[in-house]
């Protein structure tokens, strides 16, 4: 049980520092005009990846939970 208790733990950890690079992504993606642009696609695909991290963070949380 500690196993799961450490894991739960360490995923609340990485989702704050998700969240602080979701952050990040976002001051540099509003430094953009051009969507077009190949570095704010770059920074847009990063964002996506990282919001989905999240959610499969929550997710696993959610089924710690409810053990």
């Amino acid at each position: 049980m500690q196993d799961l208790n450490t894991f739960k733990e360490y995923l609340k950890l990485h989702i704050l520092s998700l969240e602080q690079d979701s952050e990040f992504l976002e001051k540099q993606m509003d430094n953009y005009t051009n969507y077009e642009d190949d570095d704010y696609r770059t920074l847009e695909i990063e964002d996506i990846s990282n919001n989905g991290q999240i959610i499969a963070c929550y997710h696993l949380l959610g089924v710690l939970d409810e053990h």
